[in-house]
């Protein structure tokens, strides 16, 4: 597939361009079966940016924070610039219960969180995973 063209488009409205496939990263650490190697899917996300899928996406829990670990590091040498990064908050765990979670708190901590994890400076898209359907007024002013 080397040399294909994939398409790229405009998300939203703010300039973002991005490659219209993506690679959604959940399957690499949960959801089907036991994690892969982790060495296995660098391999598989280094062969999607070098064949032009560049839009990457993924969230601060999947896997308990272990695919954006393992995300960051397939992103060392350069890989980094050839993406645009998308990763999702709103989602946290207390006392093994899931709870839906936006306040402003709690969004800077995870995008910190994120970010530190990925091992980036920047994040291209970072959005709520999961909306609650009365956010607070706080929420919104921010």
């Amino acid at each position: 597939m080397a040399g294909a063209a994939v398409r790229r488009i405009k998300l939203g409205s703010q300039g973002l361009e991005v490659s219209a496939q993506g690679l959604g990263c959940m399957g690499m650490s949960m959801s089907y079966g036991p994690p892969n190697p982790e060495e296995d899917m660098i391999k598989l996300i280094h062969h999607a940016i070098n064949s032009g899928v560049t839009f990457l996406d993924t969230p601060d829990y999947y896997g308990l924070h272990t695919n954006e670990i393992l995300i960051g590091k397939a992103l060392k040498g350069g890989m980094r610039q050839k993406v645009e990064l998308a990763t999702k908050f709103g989602i946290k765990f207390v006392d093994w219960k899931v709870e839906i979670c936006g306040d402003p708190a709690y969004v800077r901590a995870a995008c910190e969180a994120s970010l530190k994890r990925l091992d980036v400076d920047y994040i291209d898209l970072y959005y709520q995973h999961q909306i609650v359907l009365t956010p607070s007024k706080s929420v919104a002013a921010e």
